[in-house]
Formats: structure tokens, C-alpha cells, sequence
């Protein structure tokens, strides 16, 4: 089972976000958030290409795998090829609410079947030595949450589960959009934090709505993790604060411009390799989101980025327009 620090701090995984160039950036301001990749159906890792889909860089450990599927004997398979790549954990999204799950009827569609998703569970347990976790939802539709989140937190407990991520709102299959279902629903912190009361082996953290350092704190009284999704994506700078808030480290960099120097040399040798600069900056729109320059370097990235051939002289422009705003603020100051 996971020890319980494993799970206090972790990026949650996020669709079209947390590929490979987020999480090398994101590495960059914590070495000790867990982070995650976004979610791969089990049919795209067993026939899909593996390399393309699947390739990290070390310095991304430590680095969670999330699956979508519902087929035990397939998520057992695509576990194997998880673990074989070496990623640190390999997590089961019961929670994501789309089109796309509900077709193929996994995702948060598996709140309805805690049976199944404990089945799952124990296949992969069965044939990986790696974590194996899961990330839901405290229900969805017309469940009522509490039962419906426990019946999933007991089976997956009897199956062997060494973590539970859960999202503290209910996800709306019917007439809610996967946006939606993100903001809408209301947030039940104390229905987790129950659970933990109920479950004190296992490690339970908490995912939903958590934007600032002290909020996580809070959390992190009545449960072991906090799980950060859209707050550490869209203002990176909160995860400089990991270290030191959550684990006692000294901060990886001093500010956010010491973090994007470093960040350069992954850029340059990901341009050499035929990398579009876009994929990668495309990320770190929000780095200097309320410092005065910021809406000049997402605007300069945004337009710039883009064309063929640009080169980290692009970032290394859209970062002069937020130094050269700071200086303008520094001499009226100084008037």
C-alpha cells in the first residue's frame, strides 16, 4: 500500500493538459508532487503507438499512469505495459464524466458498478507489482453520495486498492458538460473526510476546488493528500510552494524566471527533435498571471509560438516583455 506521504501532494491528471511537456515543467517547481499523466483508454496502450503515447522522461518521476477501461482482463494487460515503462503507479479514472467514457461505459460510468471496478482493481493487482489506485467521484446522477462513494471505497479496499483519489463532487452523466461537471455540482468535503474516519489504513486524498496553500493545509487535517488540478495548471507558481509547505524541502528554484531558465535547455532539445515550440509553451501561459507584462507574454507566445521554425527566441522574447513591464513599474515607483 502507498505510504501516506506518497499521496500528499499530487497534479491531478487532466485530458489534453498533463502530457509530457507539462509534467517536465511542472517537475521543475516540485520534486516531490506526484504527477500524472492524462488518461489512456486500455485499448489505445495494448494497440496504440506505445512510444508516442506513453514516453516520459526520467526526470519526470515520480510519474503516475491514469487508465480508462472497464474490461479487467484489459486493464490487467495495459497495466503490464505501464509497469514495464516504467511509471510509478498506474491509477483507474472512475470519474470522468464525457461522452467519450460514457460510450464505451467506463470512467465515472463505473460508480454505478463498484463491483466491476473492484474486479478491475484486482486484476491488475494480480499481475504488477506497482501501486494500483483510483480516482472517483462521490457519485453520480440520482445516487445518493454517500452510499455510492463508499460501496466504491469498501470494494476497492477488499480488492487490494493502495489509494483512493476522490473527486468531492458528484458527476452529472445527463445534461451537464465535462465543464460543467467540474464547477456545478456542489463540493462535499465532509462526505471525505468521513470516509477517512471510516477507512484509516488507507490512504484517501482529496481532490475539487482546492486553490490556495492554506486550503490544502486544511485538508490535509482530515485527510492524507490533496490533489490539485486546474489551479496548479493555470498558476504554476503555487507549486514553488510544494516543497517547502508539504514536505519540508527547500524550494526546487528561487522565482518562476529561474524555473523557466531551466526549462530552456528541455525546449531546445525538444525543438532539435522536431518538436513544435507551441506544444511546449503552450503550458506556461499562465506562469506570470497578476505580475504586470503577463497579458503581453501570453499574447507574444500565443501569436508567435506557432509558426514553423519558431525557436526558444520566441520564450525567450514573451519573458522581456514581463521583465522590462517590472522595470517600468520599479522607476514609477521610484519617481
Amino acid at each position: 500500500m502507498l505510504a501516506k506521504q506518497d499521496v500528499r501532494f499530487s497534479v491531478a491528471p487532466m485530458m489534453d493538459w498533463t502530457d509530457r511537456h507539462c509534467r517536465y515543467f511542472h517537475r521543475l517547481l516540485s520534486r516531490r508532487a506526484r504527477l500524472y499523466t492524462e488518461m489512456l483508454t486500455t485499448g489505445a496502450v495494448i494497440h496504440g503507438d506505445r512510444i508516442r503515447l506513453m514516453g516520459f522522461d526520467a526526470f519526470e518521476q515520480p510519474v503516475a499512469f491514469q487508465l480508462g477501461g472497464s474490461d479487467p482482463g484489459e486493464l490487467a494487460r495495459a497495466a503490464r505495459v505501464v509497469e514495464d515503462f516504467g511509471y510509478c503507479e498506474v491509477n483507474l479514472n472512475v470519474g470522468c464524466p464525457s461522452d467519450r467514457v460514457q460510450n464505451g461505459a467506463f470512467g465515472a460510468c463505473l460508480m454505478l458498478r463498484p463491483a466491476l471496478v473492484a474486479d478491475c482493481v484486482k486484476a491488475m493487482k494480480d499481475v504488477v507489482g506497482l501501486p494500483v489506485t483510483v480516482k472517483c467521484r462521490i457519485g453520480v446522477d440520482d445516487q445518493e453520495p454517500e452510499p455510492a462513494l463508499f460501496a466504491i471505497a469498501e470494494q476497492c479496499i477488499n480488492a487490494g486498492v493502495d489509494a483512493l483519489f476522490v473527486h468531492a463532487r458528484k458527476a452529472w452523466l445527463q445534461g451537464l458538460s465535462p465543464k460543467e461537471n467540474r464547477d456545478a455540482p456542489p463540493l462535499d468535503y465532509p462526505l471525505v473526510h468521513k470516509l477517512k474516519r471510516a477507512f484509516p489504513k488507507t490512504p484517501i486524498a482529496i481532490n475539487g476546488g482546492l486553490t490556495t496553500i492554506a486550503q490544502m493545509h486544511e485538508q490535509l487535517q482530515a485527510v492524507d493528500g490533496v490533489m490539485i488540478g486546474r489551479a496548479a495548471y493555470h498558476d504554476p507558481r503555487l507549486l514553488l510552494s510544494v516543497d517547502p509547505e508539504f514536505f519540508g524541502a527547500m524550494p526546487v528554484h528561487a522565482d518562476i524566471f529561474a524555473a523557466i531558465e531551466a526549462y530552456a535547455p528541455y525546449v531546445e532539445r525538444q525543438l532539435s527533435m522536431g518538436e513544435k515550440l507551441s506544444n511546449m509553451t503552450r503550458h506556461i501561459l499562465g506562469i506570470f498571471n497578476g505580475m504586470p507584462g503577463a497579458r503581453s507574454f501570453r499574447r507574444r507566445l500565443a501569436m508567435e509560438a506557432v509558426h514553423p521554425g519558431a525557436g526558444v527566441e520566441v520564450l525567450f522574447g514573451a519573458i522581456a516583455e514581463v521583465t522590462d513591464a517590472m522595470a517600468r513599474v520599479r522607476e514609477t515607483a521610484a519617481v
